[in-house]
């Protein structure tokens, strides 16, 4: 073994030195960095005084996150294969995107249609979550149909309405009236599904349409703290209301920024539900950014959505959700969703990345990022709260405001295969043809008239220069 002596650490002057002969004229400074909320981002950090203060991710060496895939194909009987083959091929957990009219999910408007959407799935071992918009308290029921009263059924409701909200623009009837819709199904399922999560506070919608960090965190936040109230309203004890609802939040390419991310947002969530005396410990399912995708040579999308698994590992998600590097074009075939299964396979069996429970506790970089991220969210979730919580927020646009500031500050992006190494011939990728097929399903339109807001529309980063 070498002698250790022989090789003295590097000094920050000799760094700094080093630094200085590349740099020419140019001050060191010129090396600092902000990120789209202006939050700063040094050259060079010490080491971490200490970790963030929040409860880790339980550790389990032997499944170390939940590697779960998204199904959206309209054809019933075509998702149903994709989800055995999901299982077959390592995934633990699927997620149903729903949309009786086919166009952005399964066409699905029944609890018969649901119950052939998952013909052999065992619930009490796959956990299964929904993405069902308005229609969630209806989706829940039907999940509920599908479990037969199973009370080791392990349902991920997912009902969101803030979300769809949001994206929409509008609710079909007042936006209370659907978070009271959804807080009585939640709180009477959760008296037969014990190991069921009712809610997904997410913040991705706000990320989609070009957020920054901490505002992701915020909403995310703001929407537990009003999810959690409904629930209360309901009957829930508030300490079991929390333990019901999963943080929803983006990973993107930059795996330093999703790391600190997800880590602020569990600090975040342990200070507000320490508060209402609930469990601290945060479950968060994060979701590859599609805001990061592109079009053109789609290839390299495999690097970002592998940079985004790295991040959402690290960063301690519970549970995974990579898209397929042609989701920015149409439906993945096999092909692509083996290769998003396999991505996140390869960091878990092979690269071990969740074999440590917080592998950024320490660093100077990401202890500094996930402080400033979650000072600042702290600070944007007292706004909302102090607007009235997140419906009027998004109502007011207030939320909307700080997306559009957060895109026009943020800088140019360099996207390899985009603007950033461009090929010179463009090898071609193959989609998934489906022909929507709408079905029959209750109308998610409730008493009173429609809330409206500023939508919060998705973007793509790469759109301007594929253009």
């Amino acid at each position: 073994m070498a002698d250790a002596s022989l090789f003295p650490p590097a000094t920050e002057d000799a760094w700094r030195a080093l630094v200085a002969k590349t740099l020419g004229e140019a001050p060191f400074s010129s090396l600092e960095k902000t990120t789209a909320e202006g939050l700063p981002i040094a050259p060079l950090y010490p080491q971490a005084e200490a970790p963030a203060a929040f409860p880790a991710r339980p550790f389990d060496a032997a499944r170390a996150w939940d590697l779960r895939t998204l199904v959206a194909h309209p054809d019933a009987g075509r998702a149903n294969a994709e989800i055995l083959a999901d299982l077959e091929g390592g995934a633990a957990s699927v997620a149903v995107r729903i949309d009786p009219a086919g166009r952005n999910g399964v066409a699905v408007g029944s609890a018969d249609g649901l119950a052939r959407v998952l013909d052999g799935v065992i619930l009490e071992l796959a956990p299964v979550a929904l993405d069902a918009g308005f229609l969630g308290p209806k989706a829940a029921d039907w999940l509920g149909t599908v479990a037969k009263a199973s009370p080791g059924a392990k349902l991920r409701l997912h009902m969101d309405p803030l979300s769809a909200f949001a994206e929409a623009g509008a609710s079909p009837g007042p936006i209370e009236s659907h978070l009271i819709a959804a807080a009585t199904v939640g709180a009477r399922l959760a008296e037969t599904y014990p190991q069921a999560q009712l809610f997904l506070a997410s913040g991705r919608g706000a990320h989609e349409a070009g957020g920054g960090e901490a505002l992701e965190v915020a909403v995310a936040a703001t929407a537990a703290i009003a999810y959690a109230k409904a629930l209360a309203r309901a009957g829930l004890p508030v300490a079991e209301a929390f333990a019901r609802i999963t943080l929803g939040l983006s990973a993107d390419a930059d795996h330093f920024v999703t790391i600190a991310k997800l880590r602020a947002a569990r600090a975040v969530f342990a200070r507000i539900a320490q508060a209402s005396g609930a469990d601290p410990q945060a479950r968060i399912e994060a979701r590859s950014s599609r805001r990061m995708l592109a079009v053109r040579d789609a290839w390299t999308n495999m690097i970002r959505l592998t940079a985004a698994g790295f991040g959402a590992a690290v960063g301690g998600a519970d549970a995974i959700v990579l898209g397929a590097f042609t989701d920015a074009i149409g439906l993945p075939t096999a092909f692509a969703r083996r290769q998003s299964r396999n991505t996140q396979l390869v960091l878990m069996e092979e690269a071990h990345v969740g074999r440590v429970a917080d592998p950024g506790a320490g660093s100077g970089y990401i202890e500094a990022l996930t402080d400033q991220i979650a000072r600042a969210a702290w600070a944007k979730l007292q706004a909302i709260e102090a607007a009235g919580g997140l419906a009027a927020a998004l109502s007011s646009g207030l939320v909307a405001e700080e997306v559009a500031a957060a895109r026009a500050a943020r800088p140019a992006p360099k996207l390899v295969g985009v603007n950033a190494f461009p090929p010179d011939k463009e090898s071609a990728v193959e989609v998934e043809q489906a022909e929507p097929k709408p079905v029959e399903a209750p109308s998610p339109q409730l008493p009173g008239p429609d809330g409206r807001c500023p939508p919060l529309a998705p973007i793509r980063l790469a759109e301007a220069f594929e253009a």
